[in-house]
């Protein structure tokens, strides 16, 4: 926190805004006074065990740091700044950051390689910067409350500030039933933001300022071969991997049977030199299930292997995630991170993940059917499409359970709408008339005509491409990736105390592969083409054309069976809030039950924002937040 004066009220706001975070540093606590500003930090030691301690300062005491990550290249950092005259008290990456900062500014962050959540204070020019990393793995809240700057790492910490404005933030409300999430900057409430990732914000006597520090570019221009593509990303990745296995405690690696995680551990295995620890969790319906070939690949490369099996018992974690994850969050893949965290943190506190493959190297199904339908939007005008194909889609048969290139209306559909229209539709949660639907007319007045279809359109119009996948991929980066996937891995490890690490989102590997010509990454229907081809050299084939599966949960039948009695008691009761359309969830719920239409993610979507209702009203005293 800073604020005009600290006193003896904020330090103790500050000790209990910390040790709310005890599941992110269980081992150790330290705290930071001065006449204007507070900090406190929670350890999770991984580096330098004994003298790593924060908040952290420079030799004069006149810069401050409390940081949640880890700086991938801070050796070579921090060789380069003793060469410039800066002296080190110990051996972690943390105390970099503020040497960095003597050395060059507000622009420290463009040196750092990582993850990272930074609040730095520069006592002498009364200067708070909190930054974030490149694509959001280390999250970071913030709330400005009269004359105080306060923030943390997750928004619970936030909650204890007195007049902390609770009312909802109604577009961040429509932006959860469309995504599964709440992206950023936005909060669930208003007076909560996010940093954004690659930004940095400075408070200072001038007031607020944000800059961006980093940004992806798509460029297909450079001419290579495959094979020369496939020599540069090996050696990229390779390289991102070497430098995520730096640690003083125990590591390991998640391991799914699917070709992401599968090449981070085969190149862990080839660097170490020695059996890694690899985790997985199953389910007992078989299509769900991929620990059979995670197991079997484990065998073959002889990682000492753990597996955990999954059953709808586990549901019984849903309370405690909602209080992890703060705000409503319903990407169900939650549960089954939750429970491969908690295996692993039996064995190691370092995991190592296969998270971005997909967004990097257009591995969802979703890019080939939407470019599909692409090249016949680029061919006919607009307003035929509308005409013709809208007509159609009004009438043809929807049918919701065939493959999508035969769902012919959906189709129609998707060809009589724009490029960001169609592709919102096709990932929205809660398809925009159900979601129409289901809220209240209060909350369509509070919305005041907002659309989360218009933060689609700015990040699909924002690179400096005409290519529609890399477009795509550049919007599900900004979005999905950092706000979902990002967060989800984030919460879950981190209730674990945790650490996960993503060599795929190494940002120098994200740069490189934006580079190479969408063409590559999906050819034909075949998704990650170029990173299957470079994988041939270190993955059995089995790995390589196994079909693409997902962490994913049998919700449909949940919701039918072992979670039906509780969730119906949850879902179907009356809403306090005034938010949601009670006839038509009703109605989603029958048809579920009787099985004429599949609505289970809609109705996890509506579960988990119920559960969240209950959790943030027993916490917050008698009143709901307002619209």
């Amino acid at each position: 926190m800073t604020k005009g004066r600290v006193g003896e009220d904020d330090k103790d706001l500050l000790k209990r805004m910390t040790r709310t975070l005890y599941h992110r540093g269980p081992d150790g606590e330290g705290y930071y006074f001065d006449e204007h500003a507070g900090l406190g930090h929670r350890r999770l030691s991984i580096i330098d065990l004994d003298a790593g301690k924060q908040p952290l300062c420079n030799e004069d005491e006149s810069v401050w740091v409390t940081f949640n990550g880890e700086i991938y290249n801070y050796l070579d950092l921090r060789k380069d700044l003793i060469t410039k005259g800066h002296q080190f008290k110990t051996q972690s990456d943390t105390e970099v950051i503020v040497h960095l900062y003597e050395e060059m500014g507000e622009l420290f962050s463009e040196k750092l390689r990582g993850m990272f959540a930074i609040g730095l204070w520069d006592k002498k020019a009364k200067r708070l910067i909190l930054t974030r990393d490149r694509v959001g793995k280390k999250p970071l809240y913030y709330s400005i409350v009269g004359d105080a700057v306060y923030f943390a790492s997750e928004m619970k910490s936030l909650l204890y500030v007195p007049k902390l404005n609770r009312d909802i933030d109604p577009e961040a409300l429509s932006d959860y039933f469309s995504l599964l999430y709440v992206p950023s900057p936005k909060s669930i409430f208003r007076s909560v933001r996010k940093v954004k990732p690659a930004h940095y914000l400075i408070f200072d006597d001038r007031g607020v300022r944000q800059h961006c520090y980093w940004d992806l570019f798509f460029d297909d221009s450079r001419e290579k071969s495959e094979r020369e593509w496939c020599d540069e990303f090996l050696s990229a990745f390779e390289e991102a991997v070497r430098l995520r296995l730096r640690s003083d405690v125990p590591l390991g690696a998640f391991l799914s049977g699917g070709i992401d995680s599968s090449s981070v551990v085969a190149l862990m295995q080839k660097i170490n030199g020695k059996a890694v620890t690899t985790c997985s969790v199953g389910f007992d319906q078989k299509e769900f299930d991929e620990s059979v070939a995670a197991a079997k690949f484990a065998a073959s490369l002889g990682t000492d292997h753990h597996e955990e099996k999954l059953r709808a018992d586990a549901l019984s974690v849903l309370d405690k995630l909602v209080w992890h994850y703060d705000e409503p969050f319903a990407d169900s893949s939650a549960v089954p991170t939750y429970y491969v965290s908690q295996a692993a943190r039996r064995h190691v506190t370092v995991a190592l993940s296969g998270d971005g493959g997909d967004e990097n190297f257009a591995g969802y199904g979703r890019y080939f059917h939407d470019c599909m339908e692409q090249r016949a939007r680029s061919v006919l005008p607009e307003d035929f499409r509308r005409s013709l194909f809208g007509n159609l889609g009004q009438f043809y048969p929807k049918l919701d359970w065939a493959p999508r290139f035969m769902r012919a209306q959906a189709t129609f559909r998707a060809l009589s709408r724009s490029s960001v229209e169609a592709y919102f539709y096709s990932v929205s949660a809660v398809k925009p008339e159900i979601k129409n639907a289901m809220l209240s007319g209060d909350l369509h007045t509070a919305i005041k005509g907002y659309d989360t279809l218009t933060l689609f359109d700015d990040y699909y119009h924002r690179p400096e491409t005409k290519d529609h996948l890399s477009r795509l991929q550049y919007l599900d980066i900004k979005t999905y990736l950092v706000d979902d996937v990002l967060v989800k891995v984030d919460r879950a490890s981190m209730a674990n105390s945790l650490e996960v690490r993503s060599p795929l989102l190494d940002h120098h590997l994200m740069e490189l592969v934006a580079r190479m010509p969408s063409s590559i990454k999906l050819k034909g229907k075949i998704g990650k083409y170029i990173f299957k081809k470079s994988l041939v050299r270190i993955l059995p084939q089995e790995i390589l054309t196994r079909p693409k599966q997902g962490f994913c949960v049998p919700l449909a039948e949940w919701f039918r069976n072992d979670l039906k009695e509780a969730s119906a008691a949850i879902i179907l009761q009356p809403d306090p809030m005034g938010i949601l359309n009670s006839k038509t969830v009703a109605d989603l719920w029958t048809k579920h039950q009787s099985r004429c239409r599949d609505f289970s993610t809609p109705l996890w979507t509506l579960f988990m924002f119920r559960l969240w209702q209950e959790n943030h009203l027993k916490n917050s005293g008698s009143a709901f937040p307002k619209l």
